[in-house]
């Protein structure tokens, strides 16, 4: 996580393997359907690894969730 100073207020900044771990996290909130978006988008334009990813799954603890998610990517 990134800190910046915008205005005197500081910004925490996630990266972007710990959004989608975040998104399957709150999936019952936000949906399944934006989780898998974020998960598909996150591979294809190559913004994360599938390493990065699962790391931040663990750290989540959302590996169980997102397992069968990520095995079936190509």
């Amino acid at each position: 996580m990134k800190e910046h100073r915008a205005g005197g207020v500081v910004l925490r900044v996630t990266n972007v393997a710990k959004t989608v771990a975040d998104c399957f996290k709150f999936r019952n909130k936000i949906g399944l359907d934006v989780a898998l978006e974020a998960l598909r988008d996150a591979v294809h334009y190559e913004r994360a690894s599938t390493d990065a990813i699962w790391e931040a799954a663990r750290v989540c603890r959302v590996t169980r969730v997102m397992r069968p998610y990520l095995e079936s990517l190509p």
